[in-house]
């Protein structure tokens, strides 16, 4: 049995793997074929936080595959009323085939993993977002054709997607160069960790020098959720740290512009950059459902 609750619990062939299989699957929903891959399996998705795309791409992709998708609301559950994260684990193993957990704090993914007998994906937390990345990278792959040797920027707060991106693209061969303000930096354990994987890391306060000659741009929201009361500072800090047409011309000609959603146009980036030519965000989006597939059935089988 295997969980995902960091980029670092995959090797370089799983993602291939999955990557792989996503682009199977999502050519087959493309056909209408049917796939009942999972028929009779349940995956209990834990949700501390809100969302859309997470929520909907798993309930569909659990659909798609012939399984059921059950949503557990943190407060509906009786581990919001005391029950241990231990106890919810062992009893929630007995009835799923595996749990999907959107947390505040990574310490309740790592602690559901330690006591489950089923997989457990990390679905977001404080520390890591690691569905997000695979579908980034399937659709990089997508419009690039490969991974390896491509220079991926990330511009703005080196957050939790920020870190699970630097351990990604250790793995798949790929440089990336993070530009943020002080204080704003993805997390040194993490940055230490894929330079030991031998990944090609730059953390720089200048977001041009990062956005040189990159093949991929990327982005998230300034002021995530639980950071609301920081808003007015954390839109100062990062007012330089936009993706706009100025950094766009930065990078090489067939640029791609990449957003975790959701956006705040004119806030971490232009709207005039959202909804041009170099903008994959949508693509990236619906790419969530492909590649979450193929990672449960991974995880599943």
């Amino acid at each position: 049995m295997k969980h995902l609750l960091s980029m670092a619990d995959l090797s370089h062939d799983e993602i291939m793997e999955i990557l792989e299989m996503a682009e199977d699957l999502k050519e087959k929903r493309m056909r209408g074929k049917v796939t009942d891959l999972l028929k009779n399996k349940s995956l209990g998705m834990i949700f501390e936080k809100s969302s859309t795309r997470t929520r909907v791409s798993f309930e569909v992709g659990m659909a798609d595959l012939g399984g059921h998708a059950l949503y557990l609301n943190y407060r509906d559950l009786q581990i919001g009323r005391g029950e241990t994260i231990a106890d919810t684990a062992q009893v929630l193993s007995r009835y799923l085939a595996a749990i999907t957990a959107r947390v505040n704090n990574h310490s309740t993914v790592t602690e559901l993993a330690k006591y489950s007998s089923i997989p457990v994906i990390n679905a977001l937390s404080d520390k890591e977002h690691p569905c997000q990345i695979l579908a980034d990278f399937l659709t990089i792959k997508e419009y690039k054709s490969h991974l390896k040797g491509l220079k991926l920027t990330w511009v703005g707060d080196g957050n939790n997607v920020c870190n699970s991106m630097i351990l990604g693209c250790a793995l798949m061969g790929m440089e990336i160069a993070v530009a943020c303000p002080p204080g704003y930096e993805p997390d040194e354990d993490i940055v230490a960790q894929a330079r030991e994987m031998g990944g090609n890391v730059l953390v720089t306060s200048d977001p041009l020098e990062a956005a040189n000659d990159a093949d991929v741009l990327y982005t998230d929201v300034w002021v995530s959720m639980g950071d609301e009361d920081e808003r007015d500072k954390r839109l100062s800090d990062l007012e330089a740290y936009q993706i706009n047409s100025r950094l766009v011309e930065t990078a090489k000609n067939d640029v791609i512009v990449m957003h975790c959603l959701p956006a705040h146009r004119g806030e971490e980036i232009s709207a005039e950059v959202m909804d041009g030519p170099h903008s994959v965000v949508f693509d990236e989006a619906e790419n969530r459902l492909h590649a979450q597939k193929a990672l449960i059935l991974k995880l599943m089988a």
